[in-house]
């Protein structure tokens, strides 16, 4: 089962981690792979962790990732990208999102926000940060930023021979769709 591929992507409620694994899926099957997709939303309606597992290969039998084995830990959130670190195989990549979401608890003065975060994730493995949130806002819209994350996804894992632009049309609605396209482009260059 060398040839599966385990993915995990990470975030806070609403920030659209979901819909990028429904347009990996949707890409990924086009494409010819088996896939398995798992999603676990936890309190997602009050900002709260959200996390999908995307697994994909000639055979897949099950969509869970068990520590220690997804290739590539897309997260959405900073402090995310901690919580779900030790689900990275030693040699996986992270692309990490610099951007905050301040917790409850962190906003009520109960807690800081944790320092070093960025640091600490690129000492342990390869990874890629970017400021999906400027990137997005550049171009127009803050709403794309999962797209602009799912650009930079695409590159990490060297999945270029997929039509994604197709991948989108089939997933987004018409009147968001230029701008994702132009987001998943950028994502992709950062």
């Amino acid at each position: 089962m060398n040839n599966v591929k385990s993915i995990i992507l990470v975030g806070v409620g609403g920030q659209g981690a979901i819909l990028v694994s429904k347009v990996l899926t949707r890409g990924l099957i086009k494409a010819g792979y088996d896939v398995k997709m798992s999603e676990v939303h936890g309190m997602s309606q009050r900002g709260g962790s959200v996390s999908t597992q995307v697994r994909f290969g000639e055979k897949v039998y099950s969509p869970i990732i068990g520590k220690g084995q997804a290739d590539i830990l897309v997260s959405f959130e900073k402090m995310e990208a901690v919580r779900y670190a030790d689900f990275l195989k030693p040699e996986g990549t992270a692309v990490i999102n610099d951007y905050e979401i301040v917790p409850m608890n962190v906003a009520a003065g109960e807690e800081k926000y944790p320092e070093g975060i960025i640091e600490e994730m690129s000492a342990n493995f390869k990874t890629v940060v970017l400021d999906a949130a400027k990137i997005a806002l550049d171009l127009g819209n803050a709403k794309c930023m999962n797209i602009v994350l799912f650009g930079a996804m695409v590159k990490a894992l060297n999945l270029d021979n997929i039509d994604w632009e197709e991948a989108l049309k089939e997933t987004l609605p018409a009147k968001i769709l230029d701008i994702n396209l132009k987001a998943f482009k950028a994502g992709y260059e950062a």
